[in-house]
């Protein structure tokens, strides 16, 4: 009986040690509304967007249902680059918007039918960027 009465006497010291010991978060709890802080904002890709202008022939007529993509590397400090890319298509007006675009160096493609293929790298500096680009006929095959 009396290894019994230590080991119990044991376990009860441990638990209201341990009790003690652990805050008591649910208790300490302010009930008070927060208030929002002031968070300086950043350049970040979340509140970028470019536009893509899609024009084509001599009279630069809008390019509807223009697919055009945009890569981009994500660079990552630590782990391996990852590539991304974007697919959109251009409106009635031939225009396509990229939202979260990130800011550095991107490929846009643009490839319609009827028109030849375009790609080249752009550099996105400004959060709300414009880019016009000019598609042509491809030639005549005899």
């Amino acid at each position: 009986m009396q290894v019994y009465s230590r080991t119990r006497t044991g376990l009860l010291l441990c638990a209201a040690l341990a009790a003690a010991i652990t805050p008591r978060t649910a208790l300490a709890q302010d009930h008070q509304p927060s208030a929002k802080q002031d968070v300086p904002e950043t350049h970040s890709a979340a509140n970028t967007r470019i536009t893509i202008e899609v024009s084509g022939g001599e009279k630069n007529v809008a390019v509807e249902n223009a697919s055009v993509y945009v890569k981009y590397v994500e660079e990552h400090k630590v782990l391996k680059d990852k590539k991304l890319e974007l697919n959109v298509k251009t409106g009635h007006e031939g225009v396509a918007h990229v939202p979260n675009a990130p800011p550095g160096r991107v490929l846009i493609q643009v490839v319609a039918d009827g028109w030849k293929s375009f790609g080249r790298w752009y550099d996105i500096t400004d959060p709300n960027q414009t880019f016009k680009i000019h598609l042509d006929r491809p030639p005549k095959w005899y």
